[in-house]
This record gives structure tokens, C-alpha cells and sequence, in this order.
């Protein structure tokens, strides 16, 4: 069930106790990923304290709980002490989140059965609602690799989040191509936010930290079960307002991932493979049921309505297009001939995160081109 805006809370007598708020945390710590019946819980007491202190008798009538559920919960219950768990937390560097305190991400809010309690590694920020997932394979081909790099740098140059599961492959590629963006990524986890998965990405797990947050719905010390996987995909579609897919098999987590997307009203995009590739099988697939086909960070905007944020090929009285003070001095240094990256920033003098927006800006527009390299050149001419 969806928490309606202040619904839940009101049943809950308003503003959480400090105990409320602990109490929900432990319940989070013995069902996660059972939201559903979760809210049922909560809802049929009124309170998360209410629920903790209720007997094996008053659990068993809890529509949803089933019948051999209360006495495994009342065992667990009595062995939990969530005073200790947020302790835990704390001694970690980490933090948790109730549904309806300042924090919690809006777009998750929106979901079907978003978690009542999410545990976050980083910082969660209010601009963090203009996001977009970018999955696909754990194995992926050179070319996936490079376009989910790309893409991902391309949007987090523009300010747009860039949402992953941190797994091997296009999600690894995503989350670094957000970081050379110089913008904001965050990472959902099917464990605990204490457990590195997989092991390799532990550096840039910590990167992800220092410039955005990874986010599990999972107690500490959990690990990374198959299972845990599926639910964690509705995390990654319920943060983002538009889930892009990038090589995956026709029967692959990423096209779960889409399916979540599409349940939850969200905008569902992909990236057109090899036709011979049994990689290109799901992105195709896609395509063919209504999925935008996406070439650059541009069709990406274009389908979320971002327009009004990323005007592209914008043109002012003169019929020119418009560009920003750092774009316009950018472009005049540009020609058919491949200028470096570091030459723009040592001749312009602008912060390099300043000259890869305005570059991101300009290749959507349609007036650079990046050449392999970090290499660029002009792809448009006119008087401006």
C-alpha cells in the first residue's frame, strides 16, 4: 500500500516519538522488503510502539501477517533491541530514515510499497528528484560499457541524479560516468550498507558516499541474497523519474527493473544494440513495446519534459541559439580541428566542472562533438 501524504502519520497520533521512531526502525530491521504488510501492521495498531508491544494473539489478527508468521516475529521481536541497532548506526557513520521525516526521497514516496525505513551512507538532497536510472548488464560488451559511461556523465554534467544498483558492469559504468560528470549518483543496495558488493567496487562505494549516498532497505550485516535483488529494483525505479536500460538479456533483472518503472507511472527508456547481440535483446524489446530509443543524453530529456530545465536548440529573437557565457566562450575555441579537454579549461580559465556542463550543454544542443580522447570539436555553425 502507498502511505497517503500525512495518512499513516495522523492514525499514528501525528509526529513520531523518539521511541516511534525507534520502534519503526526495528520493524523495518525484522520485515525488510515487506513493506506490504508492513503499513498493515502499522495501520491495525496505529503505532509502531503499539505493534512492538502487541501479543502473538493481537499479531495473529492482522489481515496479511499470515498464519505462522506472529509467533516467528514475537521470537525475533524479543531478541531485538532497536536503541542498540541505531546505535550501530551511528558508530558507522550511517543513518536511517522514517517515510515521513525530511529526508526521505519524494519520488520513492510515490511508490506502490516504498519502505516505511531506508538506511542511507552519504547525503540524500532535495535535487535529487530530477533522477534517472541507467541498468543493464552485469556482462556487458565494450560498447555498453562506453555508452552507459557516456550517458551517465553526459546527465550528471546537466544536474540530473544518476540512479544504480552499484553491480558489476553498466551499473559500475553508470555510477563512474556520473562521477567524471562531476554530479550527484546514488547507489541501492540488496545488503546492508556495511557489506561491499561486489568486493571490487569498495572505492568507488566511497566515492559514491562523498558525492551522493548509497541506500538499502536491509538491516546491517545482511548480505547479498538472490532474492533481495527483484525488491531492490523497485528502489532504483522509485528514485528516478525515468529508468534507462542499456545490453540485457531478454529475461534480466534490468527488464524487472523496467517493469517497476512502468508500474509506477515512470518514464522507461533504452539504448538500441547489436541485432545479432543476445545483449540487445532486452533494450530491443523494449523498444518495441513503446520505450523511447535513446542516442544521447538529449532524448533522455526530451522524453522526461526536462525541456524547460535543458533547453535544446533554443533560439532567441534572432533566430540563434542561446547559449550561457561559458558555452558561447567554449564554442569560439572550437573548430573542426580536435581541441583536449585540458586545453578548454587552460585557455578559458573556468572550473573544470564548469567547462564539462557547458560542453554536456552544447553536445545536446547539437553544437560539439566529443571525439574519443576527451577529445572535442565544433558540430554546428552560425553567428552568434
Amino acid at each position: 500500500m502507498r502511505p497517503e501524504k500525512n495518512g499513516i502519520k495522523d492514525n499514528l497520533r501525528g509526529e513520531y516519538l523518539l521511541e516511534d521512531r525507534l520502534y519503526l526502525l526495528g520493524w523495518q530491521c525484522l520485515m525488510p522488503e515487506q513493506g506490504k504488510k508492513l503499513w498493515l501492521l502499522l495501520k491495525h495498531f496505529g503505532s509502531p510502539r503499539a505493534a512492538w508491544e502487541a501479543s502473538v494473539k493481537e499479531l495473529t489478527g492482522v489481515p496479511g501477517i499470515g498464519a505462522n508468521d506472529p509467533e516467528n516475529l514475537a521470537r525475533r521481536r524479543a531478541e531485538f533491541d532497536p536503541a542498540k541497532e541505531a546505535a550501530r548506526l551511528r558508530c558507522a557513520g550511517m543513518k536511517f530514515i522514517c517515510y515521513d521525516e525530511p529526508g526521505y526521497p519524494e519520488n520513492l514516496l510515490q511508490i506502490f510499497d516504498p519502505p516505511p525505513v531506508i538506511f542511507i551512507k552519504g547525503s540524500v538532497k532535495s535535487l535529487d528528484k530530477l533522477a534517472v536510472a541507467v541498468i543493464g548488464s552485469r556482462k556487458p560488451s565494450p560498447y555498453g560499457l562506453l555508452v552507459a559511461e557516456k550517458l551517465a556523465k553526459d546527465l550528471a554534467a546537466l544536474g540530473v541524479t544518476v540512479v544504480s544498483g552499484m553491480a558489476r558492469g553498466i551499473d559500475t559504468a553508470g555510477h563512474k560516468g556520473a562521477l567524471a560528470g562531476g554530479g550527484r549518483t546514488v547507489a541501492v543496495l540488496g545488503c546492508g550498507l556495511d557489506v561491499v558488493y561486489p568486493r571490487e567496487n569498495k572505492r568507488l562505494m566511497e566515492k559514491i558516499v562523498d558525492s551522493g549516498a548509497v541506500i538499502s532497505e536491509y538491516p546491517l550485516g545482511t548480505p547479498p541474497e538472490p532474492w533481495h535483488f527483484p525488491a531492490r529494483n523497485r528502489i532504483i525505479s522509485g528514485l528516478s523519474l525515468g529508468t534507462v536500460v542499456i545490453e540485457a538479456a531478454e529475461k534480466s533483472g534490468a527488464l524487472i527493473t523496467a517493469d517497476f518503472a512502468l508500474e509506477q507511472g515512470r518514464d522507461v527508456m533504452a539504448v538500441p544494440g547489436n541485432v545479432v547481440s543476445p545483449l540487445s535483446r532486452g533494450p530491443h524489446k523494449l523498444i518495441k513495446q513503446g520505450a523511447r530509443l535513446v542516442e544521447g543524453a538529449g532524448d533522455i530529456i526530451d522524453e522526461m519534459g526536462l525541456e524547460r530545465l535543458f533547453p535544446i536548440q533554443e533560439e532567441d529573437a534572432g533566430g540563434k541559439v542561446k547559449m550561457s557565457v561559458e558555452e558561447k566562450a567554449l564554442y569560439n575555441l572550437l573548430s573542426l580541428e580536435p581541441v583536449s579537454l585540458d586545453e578548454l579549461i587552460d585557455r578559458t580559465g573556468f572550473l573544470p566542472q564548469k567547462v564539462l556542463a557547458a560542453l554536456a550543454y552544447l553536445e545536446i544542443k547539437g553544437l560539439t562533438r566529443q571525439m574519443p580522447g576527451k577529445l572535442y570539436v565544433r558540430a554546428g555553425w552560425g553567428s552568434f
